[in-house]
């Protein structure tokens, strides 16, 4: 881990596209800012742990409350049904009266 020492004003730099400057001091707070590309998903540590947790926990969903979800969508057997992903939706596309 690198340990870095800085003002109020300073920054630090990571990578060509991420800069953290230290805005305020006060007691044992720090307010940061962060500059960043808004591609660059940015969160305070507990939230991601918590998006974490929740992540795992959708992951291991037991056999029976899949099986449980396709009966409310009218599905009888989930070993053959296809994925919803996998479904093809067709758009009306609109034909240009010019090119007709």
């Amino acid at each position: 881990m690198l340990v870095l020492t800085r003002k109020v004003g300073e920054g630090i730099s990571i990578g060509d596209d991420i800069k953290i400057v230290v805005m305020q001091i006060k007691g044992k707070q720090v307010r940061l800012g962060i500059k960043a590309s808004p591609s660059t998903v940015v969160h305070r540590e507990e939230v991601y742990q918590r998006i974490q947790d929740e992540n795992r926990q959708a992951s291991t969903t037991d056999v029976e409350s899949v099986e449980q979800a396709a009966e409310m969508f009218g599905e009888t057997d989930v070993q053959n049904t296809a994925s919803p992903l996998k479904k093809v939706t067709r758009v009306a596309r609109k034909t240009d009266p010019k090119k007709s």
